[in-house]
């Protein structure tokens, strides 16, 4: 396991991390005892960085990584979210009374006096142009219930925004081979900003496996059934905005590319990885297996110039003008 700087924090985080999204529901059926072995593997792997929310679940996520920490020795840094709690999900309920009892909350479930990273959750663009809600976070780290605070944006223009405030930390942002829109403007704004990148749906909603085909059936509280015009939340999380017969299509056509023996789900993160602006890759796994195919992209060699060109025409000619000036 390779591992690269977060931000400005002074913490090392494992180039391959874990969302902890698809453990805590909205996934189909999950089970937490796979669960725990899953996020047990992950550590045995050298996993030392796990995303969640508090949402996840409605604090399942949290509850499970408390749990994990319990088991471990190891030190791990967890990083959850706040603020897809409100409803309504609006700009003036990002304040500071609202944020401390989410924080408190996330504290609680998972049994630490100090949460090591607060995200916001991609709270709607307004926020952004609020000062006062980043003086709340500023509050809270001054106050002992935060170490560090970034935020997960749906928009290059968010990120870009979020990251003139000082105290923002990182950005957790997707990014993969069917989006490619963030490595243009923002990678390198915030490399030279010393802002960690954390890049979530690396995988395209498993998209990017491999695994997928025009049969495949979700269940009915898999966000992937309901959410694919956006009906619950914004339509660039599920298979990273794309239309799923398109994805099938370009999938089929990035195939041929990945090396005989390796798997397309390794394969595309170590594609992320070849951006040195990028923190990490933060895959869902809900078992162990999925874990050691996620963990196989960071001993991978880099991909060969003309590979990387390959891929960007792909991306230009089939997908640029369905998703590149959407999000």
């Amino acid at each position: 396991m390779d591992y690269r700087p977060l931000g400005r924090t002074g913490l090392r985080v494992s180039t391959v991390s874990f969302g902890a999204w698809a453990i805590g529901g909205t996934w189909g059926d999950v089970d937490d005892q796979e669960s725990l072995a899953a996020l047990h593997r992950a550590v045995d792997r050298g996993v030392n960085f796990f995303d969640t929310a508090d949402v996840y679940g409605d604090g399942r996520s949290e509850r499970l990584l408390a749990r994990l920490r319990r088991e471990r020795r190891e030190p791990l840094i967890i990083a959850t979210k706040a603020g897809r709690r409100l409803n309504p999900h609006t700009a003036a309920g990002y304040n500071e009374e609202n944020l401390t009892a989410f924080v408190e909350r996330s504290l609680k479930n998972l049994e630490t006096e100090a949460i090591d990273l607060l995200q916001l959750h991609c709270p709607p663009t307004d926020v952004y142009y609020r000062p006062e809600v980043f003086d709340a976070l500023d509050r809270l780290v001054k106050a002992g219930k935060i170490r560090f605070y970034g935020v997960s944006v749906e928009r290059v223009e968010e990120a870009l925004k979020a990251i003139e405030y000082p105290g923002v930390q990182s950005v957790q942002i997707i990014y993969n081979v069917l989006r490619q829109r963030p490595a243009e403007l923002f990678f390198p704004e915030a490399k030279r900003r010393q802002v960690g990148i954390l890049t979530r749906l690396p995988l395209s909603s498993g998209l990017l496996t491999g695994k997928m085909s025009a049969s495949t059936r979700f269940a009915a509280d898999d966000h992937r059934s309901f959410n694919r015009e956006g009906a619950a939340f914004d339509r660039g999380e599920t298979f990273s905005g794309v239309d799923y017969g398109l994805g099938l299509e370009v999938v089929d056509e990035l195939r041929p590319l990945a090396p005989a023996g390796v798997s397309m789900a390794a394969w595309t993160m170590r594609w992320i990885l070849m951006e040195d602006a990028v923190t990490c890759v933060i895959p869902g796994a809900k078992r162990p297996a999925q874990v050691e195919e996620n963990v196989g992209a960071a001993d991978l060699p880099a991909l060969p110039p003309e590979t990387m060109a390959k891929i960007r025409a792909i991306y230009d000619r089939r997908l640029r003008a369905a998703v590149h000036q959407r999000w």
